[in-house]
């Protein structure tokens, strides 16, 4: 992410969670310097709150234990019924090309989660008074407020040249990018229960960064074949590179020269 040239980083922090690295990005703010670190350590908190409950590297985690059978949804903490909403409500609007509840060994929102988690920070920075920040967090990001020029600028990373970008993106909301250039083969189909690469990268933009993450998700897992069902949805824009280096984007994607 660059900020326009008219506007400059008034705080930055970068917090390891999740197995990514999150970054804060402060544009605008009338808070004092300790009102904003206690927000942004707010912001931390919850990220790191969520991922103790949904981490599926975590044995003792609720997500884990539910996965084995240990606890019943009754048990589980409420915010696991709030996810797991919102992922059927993912399923049903990716045609089922998002489905946690078909990932090997049992129900794995891991794909929307994040995005959800990166909503609930941001949304501690606004409760501050924060007037305009973005967080990052592996290339979910979600914003609050406007830079001076209308839009964030979001550099979408070029899944085979790793210091380049494949464009920039004019958002206003949130913005969710899924490949396994990053972190390697982890998408699955959920009709095959197999690993897949459908396509290179697959990058989804709309007003909720929880549905923008499931629904990169199931772009990057259906390539070509989840294409019409998401890329037609009311309030969501997508674009993707395919394997074979061609692209495509809906008409609400708005690129940045």
């Amino acid at each position: 992410m660059s900020p326009p040239a008219s506007d400059s980083v008034l705080f930055s922090h970068d917090e390891e969670v999740m197995g990514t690295v999150v970054s804060f990005r402060v544009l605008k703010h009338a808070l004092s310097r300790e009102s904003l670190l206690e927000a942004v350590e707010g912001a931390c908190a919850v990220l790191h709150s969520v991922d103790d409950v949904f981490s599926t590297w975590k044995p003792a985690s609720p997500i884990s234990r539910l996965r084995r059978g240990e606890i019943s949804m009754k048990e589980a903490p409420a915010e696991v019924s709030t996810v797991l909403e919102l992922c059927e409500h993912a399923r049903e609007r990716s045609g089922g090309w998002f489905d946690p509840w078909a990932m090997p060994g049992g129900v794995d929102p891991t794909g929307l989660v994040k995005g959800w988690a990166i909503e609930l920070a941001l949304d501690v920075l606004r409760g501050a008074g924060v007037e305009a920040a973005l967080v990052n967090g592996g290339g979910d990001i979600a914003v609050a407020g406007l830079p001076s020029d209308g839009f964030w600028s979001v550099g979408i990373q070029h899944p085979w040249k790793r210091e380049a970008l494949a464009c920039v993106l004019a958002v206003d909301a949130a913005v969710a990018t899924s490949g396994s250039y990053e972190r390697g083969a982890h998408l699955v189909d959920p009709r095959s229960g197999s690993p897949v690469e459908a396509v290179a990268s697959a990058t989804v933009t709309g007003p909720r960064l929880a549905i923008a993450d499931a629904l990169a998700t199931a772009l990057a897992v259906g390539g070509d074949l989840a294409w019409e069902q998401i890329s037609g949805l009311d309030g969501v824009d997508a674009y993707m590179i395919r394997s074979d280096g061609s692209e495509v984007a809906s008409p609400g994607i708005r690129f940045v020269d």
